[in-house]
């Protein structure tokens, strides 16, 4: 949602691409007045998109004891999402967050689906070793997936820590016995 010093999108992430990556999408662009420019990602949301998202998330009612006000978390005016609760944070990843990103081009918001379902499979109450080894399968083609939207200076070691969680859950069953 690019909020200052939270986003890893910045100048020299995107002057990084120039030297390692082929993104030429996501390079800095030389303007006409002789300064650079950050190109629009395919990955971020417009501001009237951040501010109907937190307007969404403002007016959601959940059941009770489900998560908490979510409400509280959202700044409309300024189009941001803060204070949230790491039960929050697991209900906005594993349910809103299809629905609340919607807006994306869905090159963008199918692997933010699968990843999203993937952390509610994964979290679900019972788990089938089944499911599970299709789990193992499937994670790392969506980091791959992700991997080809988000700049590189976007990954660091935790997000590619989803990759054992799958396993991990296959010899310790399943998440609410060990979290």
């Amino acid at each position: 949602m690019n909020v200052k010093g939270k986003t890893k999108d910045n100048e020299k992430a995107r002057n990084d691409l120039s030297q390692y990556c082929c993104r030429r999408d996501l390079e800095m662009q030389a303007l006409p007045n002789g300064k650079s420019g950050k190109p629009k990602a395919s990955y971020t949301l417009t501001k009237s998109d951040a501010k109907l998202v937190c307007k969404w998330l403002k007016e959601l009612r959940m059941p009770d004891g489900y998560a908490s006000n979510l409400a509280r978390c959202a700044n409309v005016e300024k189009g941001t999402v803060h204070g949230m609760k790491s039960h929050d944070c697991h209900v906005f990843m594993e349910c809103l967050l299809p629905i609340a990103f919607r807006s994306l081009p869905e090159l963008v918001w199918k692997p933010l689906t699968e990843l999203s379902r993937f952390f509610k499979d994964l979290c679900c109450n019972t788990l089938k070793m089944d499911d599970l080894v299709k789990l193992n399968e499937n994670i790392p083609i969506i980091i791959c997936k992700l991997e080809r939207i988000f700049p590189p200076g976007f990954f660091d070691s935790m997000e590619h820590l989803p990759i054992h969680l799958a396993n991990e859950a296959m010899l310790g069953g399943p998440v609410h016995y060990r979290w």
